[in-house]
């Protein structure tokens, strides 16, 4: 294994030369009025989540505000944009309750007791083409210049197991299929030789999808089996849309994303929610707190409106309709003590695309350049890495695509856009994965309206953001 993290010679986490100047963010950039209080009042800074109040913890409405102008159910993104913004602008008072223990929703980070700072919920990769989410993210935090770049163990036409980036670049091709291929031309016309047109002139499903746009060898060793351990179906059997979004490079440009934005939180994205949120008056907060169990033990307190960023089938239970369909993961973590190197594997996300693993990916925290100082000064031997396994059971993450979970949400939003006094906000509660970006945007948007017509709703619908990342 590499004896330091992930880099370039432009530096950690960051890509070549060529493609790390694509990126708008250059050095430190953002605002953190937390770090900033501990420095100059505490002369000592935390790495770590700060300890929130008891009160916050304890679940307990009894002590929290009697009325309130916004009862926002869910304290991720959409629901801390909303209560944020409605907050500093027009004086709006919120409670933000949550069943979970911690603020930021999927995006909560934490340090762990060897010092290495981790995702609860998996990686987070922050990126953005949207200059309005980029000025308001940095508001509330220091950000760092991040490219990230993933690698696959994908089986060459030998069936020998190769390191290779993902997407599949000219280095891909080269390394899997010997190929003779080394410039943006020849790429391109490896992959017009390759592809397989359906026969029906457009793509019925997603291997149609697929073989239409990387063809079948790529096909068969990237994404086939990914895809089936991703979603439990075989791309036959999704959306062609889903395999359509198919990166498919003819430069050797091997970042994961393209946005002009693309960063990580210097410490982290627990920090972010913990600016916006912890120090305003007009921000109420009570975690360990259910939603539907306070309801009916009629413990909520009066509110003007009720922000709904929760599963839009959960919300509608009582009236006994199917339920929409999810994937989740399962992380399956381990310390590993000494690994040789100081690293376990060359980068921080390793995809496993063979059948004959079942997990999906490998993430090892310590690649990252956001870590802890402590990681950064090479006192921290072992590394933490998380197997990623999907599942139908756990944590709703990503909505299944296919047209009878489309046709049902469609009977939930009919029911949502009827139901008075409630925004539905957010990837659960509109059945659609959004970026964390998209998220942010679609939530200062439905403000927008708020201020403008007294609505809090969207200016447009979940479908017009495009698609979000899925599965990495």
């Amino acid at each position: 294994m590499p004896a330091g993290p992930f880099a370039s010679s432009v530096g950690v986490g960051r890509a070549e030369p060529e493609w790390a100047k694509l990126n708008k963010v250059t050095g430190v950039v953002g605002k953190d009025a937390i770090f900033k209080f501990q420095s100059s009042m505490l002369g000592a800074t935390s790495e770590a989540p700060l300890k929130l109040d008891d009160a916050i913890m304890s679940g307990d409405l009894s002590s929290a505000p009697k009325s309130v102008d916004l009862l926002i159910v869910g304290a991720g993104l959409s629901g801390a944009v909303i209560a944020e913004r409605c907050s500093k602008e027009l004086g709006m008072t919120s409670l933000m309750i949550d069943k979970r223990d911690h603020i930021g929703g999927n995006c909560y980070d934490y340090v762990d007791e060897h010092g290495i700072r981790a995702s609860k919920y998996g990686a987070h990769l922050f990126h953005t083409q949207f200059e309005r989410v980029w000025n308001y993210v940095t508001e509330f935090s220091e950000w760092i210049p991040f490219d990230h770049r993933v690698k696959g163990l994908v089986p060459d036409k030998d069936g020998v197991k190769k390191l290779v980036p993902i997407p599949p670049t000219q280095e891909s091709v080269r390394e899997l299929f010997q190929e003779k291929v080394g410039s943006e031309e020849e790429m391109q016309a490896w992959y017009d030789k390759e592809r397989v047109k359906p026969t029906s002139g457009e793509p019925s499903n997603g291997e149609e999808a697929a073989l239409s746009r990387v063809g079948p060898r790529l096909y068969e060793r990237v994404f086939k089996h990914y895809t089936k351990k991703q979603w439990d179906k075989y791309p036959s059997e999704l959306d062609a849309s889903v395999l359509l979004r198919l990166p498919c490079r003819t430069s050797t440009d091997d970042r994961y994303f393209g946005d002009a934005w693309q960063a990580l939180p210097l410490r982290g994205y627990t920090r972010i929610f913990e600016n916006m949120l912890l120090s305003d008056p007009n921000i109420s907060i009570r975690l360990n707190c259910d939603y539907f169990k306070e309801k009916d033990l009629k413990n909520l307190p009066k509110y003007g409106l009720l922000v709904y960023t929760g599963q839009i089938d959960s919300y509608y239970a009582a009236l006994g309709m199917p339920k929409l369909e999810y994937r989740s993961l399962r992380f399956e973590e381990e310390y590993v003590e000494k690994p040789e190197g100081g690293f376990f594997q060359e980068a921080m996300v390793v995809n496993y695309p063979s059948p004959d693993v079942a997990f999906t990916r490998v993430v090892e925290y310590k690649h990252v350049p956001n870590q802890t100082e402590e990681v950064k000064e090479g006192k921290v031997k072992g590394s933490l890495i998380a197997r990623e396994y999907s599942s139908a059971e756990g944590e709703p993450y990503y909505p299944v695509p296919n047209p009878d979970n489309r046709t049902l949400y469609e009977k939930y939003a009919e029911l949502a856009a009827k139901e008075e006094g409630v925004a539905f906000v957010g990837r659960l509660a509109s059945y659609k994965y959004f970026n964390m970006d998209q998220a942010i945007l679609n939530a200062l948007e439905m403000y927008d309206n708020l201020k403008e017509t007294g609505k809090l709703e969207p200016k447009r619908s979940p479908a017009a953001f495009g698609p979000g990342d899925g599965y990495k």
